[in-house]
């Protein structure tokens, strides 16, 4: 179980976040949701350690994050970023980079333990027939799809994931929230991803985190957060909201002023 207690955080003397205070249970799907310039990444940064809080902790199963070795770290966390270099590498080279928090000392070449890792990790997210192509000529969405195999090789328990639908078609959109929902219900990953698409939010996520101004306005189920009220005031926007006739999970919709659907 991931715990946020008391967080305060920031860049110098810049904070973002004040007061942050919530929990992942073990095998859960959080999305964090809210406008631009809210907290949701650098609450992603400090979770990952790339910063460290100005005040607060961050539990991993009841252990301060700060005091677990990187290497350990490196074990149980793997993130999914935008701001991935990937240059030059094959698929196969990218996703086997995954596996360094295993390397022992002096170790050059990959282990068995750790070809299996990569194979496993490309055979589930379906891009084993690319291991050989160069990622600076991929699409965003098999890029995409490299970036999380990359993460799946290091056999996280938690896994961050960074607008994982940015740039991408419906189509794609669709197949990586699939993917990433798969990996959740089969293997117990534990997910917490930013997201700006409230529809896709609510379809494929557990719970849900709406920050504003750098504090949490609210946590819960889609259906809690989703209502009319709470969506304006964050937002600044009328909408109306349904339930997708499919999934009976609320679906926001832009409302003009007289509270007609914005077509």
């Amino acid at each position: 179980m991931l715990k946020v207690v008391d967080l305060d955080c920031g860049y110098e003397n810049n904070p973002v976040l004040a007061g942050i205070n919530f929990q992942v249970e073990e095998g859960k799907i959080l999305g964090i949701i809210g406008p631009n310039g809210s907290g949701k990444t650098t609450l992603l940064r400090a979770i990952s350690r790339a910063i460290v809080p100005k005040r607060g902790k961050i539990l991993w199963d009841s252990i301060d994050i700060q005091t677990i070795a990187a290497k350990d770290w490196a074990k149980t966390i793997s993130v999914v970023s935008q701001n991935s270099s990937l240059d030059e590498f094959t698929v196969e080279e990218f996703i086997s980079l995954g596996r360094i928090p295993y390397y022992s000392a002096f170790q050059f070449f990959e282990t068995k333990k750790d070809l299996e890792a990569v194979q496993k990790a490309m055979q589930l997210t379906g891009i084993t027939k690319m291991r050989n192509r160069t990622l600076k000529h991929m699409s965003d969405g098999e890029k995409q799809l490299v970036l999380i195999a990359r993460a799946l090789s290091q056999e996280p328990k938690l896994i961050l994931l960074d607008e994982p639908t940015a740039h991408l078609d419906i189509t794609h959109q669709a197949g990586i929230l699939n993917l990433i929902r798969k990996l959740n219900g089969n293997f117990g990953l534990t997910v917490i991803m930013v997201m700006h698409d409230l529809n896709l939010a609510a379809e494929y996520c557990h719970e849900l985190l709406l920050i504003n101004n750098g504090r949490i306005h609210k946590m819960g189920y889609p259906g809690a957060i989703f209502n009319c009220l709470d969506i304006e005031e964050v937002y600044k926007i009328k909408v109306l909201i349904e339930k997708n006739p499919v999934s009976q999970k609320p679906y926001i919709m832009l409302a003009g002023d007289n509270g007609s659907i914005l077509k």
